[in-house]
């Protein structure tokens, strides 16, 4: 009978059949490499999950300082320069990463400043700390558990956490720490979702009665999780920001993704030398920035 359909030609018909037969086949194997390609990428969100820490997308953005402008005494009068201050700070940390932070801010004789978290995937590494504050750097307060949804809810809980983060520090640090940084900054608009549109306001004045400085950044590297930029972009994106200002509070992570950061660190620290920076730490901040 399929003789017939074909006219009779038993090539043709063989032709048909195994074409057939190969589309299925082709139809099969393009369905289950669908569904790895589904379950890789699955396993990589949850994967990534896992690592706490600042998102880009929930920063504020970069505080712009006002320039001073010549009033009509000192109009015309020469002016001596401002001395330029590079401020190096470090979220999210302690990480795998952090020692080799360390070894270049050694090895250039520069402080720097960290806002550390002690949330489940990090907590192993806060004995790192203990080198941290042997070298000279200044520890700061973030947060202990970063999750927006719960120390956002209200002020309340976000005290709550910072308290169970100096709880955690105690054997690494020997005076609880009196600067902070907001996660997500101290604008930022991600909190209004969980503690309402006030909750930011409340806590800048909440923390300024305790006694806390809080410090935000008007130079992002732009290294915060997701995208993996090269140490070179984060050289660049630095030294493009740090060129008009004299005072360059810089933005930088310290979790696990941030191997390119620690790379970029001798090419950024050289640029701010040669451009006459001096280095200090965020406790020596006089007032929130």
């Amino acid at each position: 009978m399929y003789l017939s359909a074909y006219g009779g030609d038993e090539t043709l018909y063989r032709l048909f059949f195994i074409t057939r037969k190969q589309r299925r086949r082709f139809l099969g194997i393009a369905a289950l490499l669908l569904f790895i390609c589904f379950c890789a990428i699955s396993g990589y969100n949850l994967f990534s999950n896992r690592t706490v820490g600042c998102h880009i997308k929930d920063l504020a953005e970069p505080v712009v300082l006002a320039e001073a402008q010549p009033n009509d005494i000192t109009e015309g009068m020469p002016t001596e320069e401002p001395p330029k201050m590079a401020y190096l700070t470090f979220d999210d940390g302690p990480s795998v990463v952090t020692e080799q932070i360390l070894d270049v801010l050694k090895q250039q004789d520069v402080p720097a400043s960290f806002f550390v978290i002690a949330a489940d995937n990090n907590i192993k590494y806060l004995p790192t700390l203990k080198r941290t504050v042997a070298e000279g750097h200044c520890i700061a307060l973030h947060s202990c558990s970063h999750a927006y949804n719960k120390i956002y809810r209200n002020t309340d809980a976000f005290w709550a956490d910072l308290a169970a983060l100096n709880t955690k520090l105690k054997p690494y640090v020997s005076e609880p720490p009196m600067v902070l940084r907001f996660p997500g900054g101290s604008s930022n608009t991600v909190s209004h979702k969980y503690g309402g549109s006030n909750i930011m306001k409340d806590l800048k004045q909440q923390a300024e009665a305790k006694g806390y400085i809080y410090v935000d950044w008007n130079v992002c590297a732009r290294d915060a999780l997701g995208g993996n930029p090269s140490p070179d972009t984060i050289a660049r994106t630095v030294i493009k920001e740090c060129k008009e200002k004299t005072k360059a509070v810089i933005l930088f992570h310290d979790t696990a993704r941030n191997k390119n950061t620690a790379a970029a660190l001798p090419a950024i620290i050289q640029w701010l030398k040669d451009n006459d920076f001096t280095f200090d730490t965020v406790d020596h901040l006089t007032e929130s920035f």
